[in-house]
């Protein structure tokens, strides 16, 4: 790995905070993610599950975490199950941890090796009485490849069909919607990464650039300050491009005089950043693009006063739309006959603005915790609106992450330039 670890002590934290959500004499099964083929003998490279990662910090493929808080025997109340390495996966893929290294990274005083796993998990199963299992149950996920959670899932009921069986998700979501400091430290990381990824791209852009050699900077910057890269798919658009949402082919020509909208983050050990920025091609707005960005602006300020313990993600978006239909108006996008004839479903201002504007980010972008939950210290959000105008080429959208704290908000992004006049003296100095 390329990033500094965590201390072992917020896994210990995290795995007594996790218990606490269990019947009595419960038994719970956390799996890492497989390594995903391509073709032939090729693989993507490995991105391990979040959730073993937020228990354990082991950060290794075929990894299962068992956590059985009320065993009689203590010292199989918590077993790290790690694939055995030899010398020739050692001279292949390199170093895999040892027991005493993933005790060291994890706090999990117990680690077997795989080969152990059925006979140890038979004894442990004799006792329990709910099983807790694992699954992604994220309200946007379109899952088509079974996992090897999934694949647990279906050995554990063949193997043992009278236990009762329980859902982790629920608690695991629950839990990781309240980041710890140590957590916050890391996505600072991760944003102060993408913001000299950012200032690096606003130095290079210039008529006759190329998307995917700006995609080239963001990645050249990320990987050198100890990132694995992109926390996803980057978002690099100029032009006509940037209205479409989820714009990600990266392959035209920045054209003078046109706007460019980035959506990138940097991943820094398994947390992201998510940032959207938008750079004037040539180095300078022109009023009509000034005058849409800074309602943009605007809106999502006022987007920032609303994020508070208390608020709620569906009434929050309600509030930031009409922010936006204010603007709109304004800027005489829409008029009041518009609003008159309205879809109550389907705003006249969703026309220009059809995505909503918050969501929690943490080990995942789209981080899994229940949106209609209050809003409360320590959740970490994303502050996103954007204006498309297709008829007139120009999308703008400007995003920073920001903590939630008792008395205001952490922005996690301050310090990368937003205002138009910022923007274009970075461009141009």
């Amino acid at each position: 790995m390329r990033y500094q670890p965590l201390s072992k002590d917020l896994y210990i934290k995290n795995r007594a905070r996790f218990v606490k959500g269990l019947k009595p004499n419960s038994i719970a099964v956390f799996n890492s993610n497989d390594i995903m083929p391509t073709n032939a003998d090729g693989t993507m490279s490995f991105r391990q599950n979040n959730d073993i990662f937020y228990l354990s910090g082991i950060d290794q493929e075929e990894s299962i975490l068992v956590i059985y808080p009320d065993f009689y025997n203590k010292k199989q109340r918590e077993i790290l199950f790690l694939k055995e390495t030899n010398e020739n996966i050692a001279i292949w893929e390199g170093h895999k941890y040892t027991k005493e290294e993933a005790t060291e990274a994890s706090g999990v005083e117990t680690v077997m090796w795989l080969s152990q796993f059925k006979s140890t998990f038979n004894t442990l199963m004799a006792e329990a009485e709910h099983v807790y299992l694992n699954t992604n149950e994220h309200i946007r996920a379109v899952v088509e490849v079974e996992t090897r959670d999934a694949r647990f899932l279906k050995w554990c009921r063949e193997h043992y069909p009278l236990h009762k069986y329980e859902r982790s998700a629920p608690i695991m979501h629950k839990l990781r919607a309240i980041k710890s400091t140590e957590e916050i430290e890391a996505m600072q990381t991760a944003c102060d990464i993408t913001e000299k990824g950012f200032r690096r791209v606003a130095q290079f852009v210039k008529p006759g650039v190329m998307e995917y050699e700006i995609e080239a900077e963001y990645a050249h910057e990320f990987l050198r300050n100890r990132s694995r890269g992109f926390g996803y798919t980057p978002i690099v658009a100029s032009g006509f491009s940037a209205c479409v949402l989820h714009y990600i082919d990266n392959n035209q020509e920045c054209k003078d005089g046109d706007v460019l909208l980035m959506d990138v983050g940097a991943e820094y050990g398994n947390y992201n950043a998510d940032m959207t920025r938008c750079l004037p091609v040539n180095g300078k707005f022109t009023e009509r693009q000034k005058e849409i960005y800074n309602a943009v602006l605007r809106v999502k300020r006022g987007a920032m006063d609303m994020l508070r313990p208390g608020n709620v993600i569906p009434e929050y978006h309600k509030e930031v739309g009409k922010l936006m239909e204010s603007e709109l108006l304004g800027l005489g996008l829409i008029d009041k006959t518009d609003i008159k004839n309205q879809n109550p479903d389907w705003p006249a201002y969703k026309k220009y603005f059809m995505h909503g504007t918050s969501h929690h980010i943490g080990l995942d972008v789209h981080d899994v915790p229940n949106i209609y939950q209050e809003m409360k210290p320590g959740m970490v959000f994303t502050v996103e609106p954007g204006i498309y105008i297709r008829e007139e080429n120009l999308g703008i959208r400007l995003e920073n992450d920001v903590v939630i704290t008792g008395n205001g908000l952490n922005d996690l992004m301050a310090n990368i330039p937003i205002e138009a006049d910022q923007i274009e003296d970075l461009m141009n100095s």
